[in-house]
């Protein structure tokens, strides 16, 4: 194994299959932003979401995409570029992969690809040391990328830097603005008609960090989603009010169902209810 893939891995503490197949997945992720960022991807594109989060705020769940917005809409705007400079990088590593586009069945401003590797060869890989077992010989390994094409205005930007796999610079959403997308995830996005319970942990993660939302950008949001009119000021009282009614109506039995597989310590979740959201939503704040 490539020895920078080594000292990667001395970060992880896995110890069942489920627990190493994520470990791959986030050194892989890593992988990807270092080859997007040699490829000149972050001149056009920014770096937000759960990843973003995780791999730059230090946020305690494992987080499956990779998800950028253009900084400037550009509809013509072609994610292949990229693939073959991006798959160059990663094989440089001695991993496996395939990236696809993923074809769309209706106009969408939201670009996607697969980053595909077998999984067996990939823990024997990383793992060489030690027995895997229950593994199909099928079995994939996936990541999805996503790029916004129709990115809402008044994101604020900064450049973060990492040293592994190599030196490198991804330009992303600052975090106020990283909580207004989370916002308007717990606000909008159903999955499956249910709440993401991942929405509500990070929500709970930025509350903590005292993190300002930027009020600006989430208004932007919410008028792009359907959610709000032009005739909505959006201010700190009406984000609040809007999550307080939003609080009320969730399944929280079902929430925390769908984050437990992405934490190791699920003792925060025994406070999950209305009344534990609507008391920290009052600590809210904003910019601008």
């Amino acid at each position: 194994m490539d020895t920078m893939l080594e000292q990667m891995l001395k970060h992880y503490d896995a110890k069942t299959i489920y627990e190493k197949k994520n470990a791959i997945k986030e050194i892989m992720q890593e992988i990807v932003l270092c080859g997007l960022s040699r490829s000149g991807f972050f001149r056009e594109a920014a770096f937000y979401g759960g990843t973003a989060l995780r791999i730059f705020y230090g946020l305690d769940r494992f987080s499956e995409d990779l998800d950028f917005s253009l900084m400037r809409k550009n509809q013509n705007y072609d994610l292949r570029q990229y693939f073959p400079a991006l798959e160059q990088e990663i094989r440089a590593y001695g991993l496996k992969v395939i990236i696809t586009e993923k074809e769309k069945t209706k106009k969408s401003d939201i670009k996607s690809a697969f980053l595909k590797g077998n999984t067996k060869e990939h823990l024997l890989l990383f793992y060489s040391d030690q027995p895997i077992a229950g593994i199909a010989d099928s079995e994939q390994i996936k990541i999805k990328f996503e790029v916004d094409t129709n990115p809402p205005a008044y994101a604020i930007f900064e450049s973060k830097y990492r040293l592994l796999p190599a030196p490198y610079e991804v330009k992303m959403y600052d975090a106020s603005s990283l909580f207004a997308g989370k916002i308007h995830a717990v606000l909008c996005r159903a999955w499956k008609n249910r709440v993401k319970g991942r929405d509500l942990y990070d929500y709970v993660f930025y509350m903590a960090r005292q993190t300002p939302v930027n009020r600006l950008h989430l208004r932007e949001r919410l008028l792009q989603s359907g959610y709000i009119g032009e005739n909505m000021e959006c201010t700190m009282d009406d984000v609040k009010k809007m999550l307080l009614e939003r609080f009320e109506t969730i399944d929280y039995e079902q929430a925390k169902r769908d984050v437990e597989p992405f934490i190791r310590d699920t003792t925060s979740l025994a406070l999950w209810k209305a009344d534990f959201f609507k008391q920290i939503t009052e600590m809210l704040v904003g910019i601008n």
